[in-house]
């Protein structure tokens, strides 16, 4: 087992659809090894011939995802230090992007940072009202860097400017389902996950070789992401060890 400060994943399949949630007590957030636990994990369903579609939800009934661990950002001291840990969201979102079964997200409630990365990089997503989203990296000197592609690309240029420079307003999950991050907003969680289910076992019951040509349409243009979400994670990576953001993170801790 897992010791529960690195987090845990779960996955179980049924009806075709295998369901990934993740867990951290620090409110969902991500350490460097569950990020790469969490890549590794759609790399292998990518490959699993009993699914069709994946579901990704994380644990309890607050905040979806916190973003990176607040502990190993403090913690970084040089630029390899700083590239290696912002890779671990690259990775993720380049194993969605990649991955040949269509991701469908469960976004419960508050999702911070790098999180906000994953729900753009599903391939449709369902929220609760309680779901809202913040990007709040230039507030600690670094930026939304190696996320902003995704995060653009469901939302656009307009949207990405509202969420990155306006680091400390949230924004509520109505405000995101208007912009295109979520396909539909529900009052409970009981209602989302139901839908979810529902939508994923019918899209599982489709032509997998249709549904994974579709999900290649949907993802045109984006190969260079390997690429450019790497030179993304060497900018955060050299950002994080200035002055501005070592002070910020020293506030933050406080």
């Amino acid at each position: 087992m897992t010791p529960m400060n690195k987090g845990s994943i779960y996955i179980n399949i049924s009806n075709k659809v295998a369901t990934v949630e993740f867990s951290h007590p620090a409110s969902n957030s991500f350490p460097s090894e569950l990020l790469t636990r969490l890549s590794n994990s759609f790399d292998e369903l990518s490959k699993n011939d009993s699914v069709n579609v994946i579901i990704l939800k994380s644990e309890g009934e607050k905040a979806f995802c916190a973003g990176a661990s607040f502990d190993e950002l403090i913690a970084i001291q040089t630029i390899e230090e700083g590239t290696s840990f912002f890779m671990g969201f690259a990775n993720v979102i380049n194993a969605m992007r990649t991955c040949k079964k269509p991701i469908i997200g469960a976004v419960q409630g508050k999702t911070v940072g790098g999180g906000v990365g994953l729900i753009a990089a599903c391939d449709y997503v369902y929220a609760t009202d309680k779901a809202a989203i913040k990007l709040s990296e230039l507030s600690i000197g670094i930026g939304p860097f190696v996320i902003a592609p995704a995060v653009e690309r469901k939302i656009g240029v307009a949207g990405l400017s509202e969420l990155s420079l306006n680091p400390t307003q949230w924004k509520n999950a109505y405000w995101a389902k208007e912009k295109g991050l979520y396909a539909d907003v529900y009052d409970s969680i009981e209602l989302m996950n139901e839908c979810v289910v529902e939508v994923a076992e019918k899209l599982a019951s489709y032509n997998p070789s249709a549904v994974k040509e579709m999900k290649k349409v949907l993802w045109e243009n984006t190969d260079h992401w390997v690429v450019l979400l790497e030179e993304r994670a060497a900018i955060s990576g050299k950002l994080v060890l200035s002055d501005f953001t070592k002070e910020a993170l020293k506030k933050f801790k406080k």
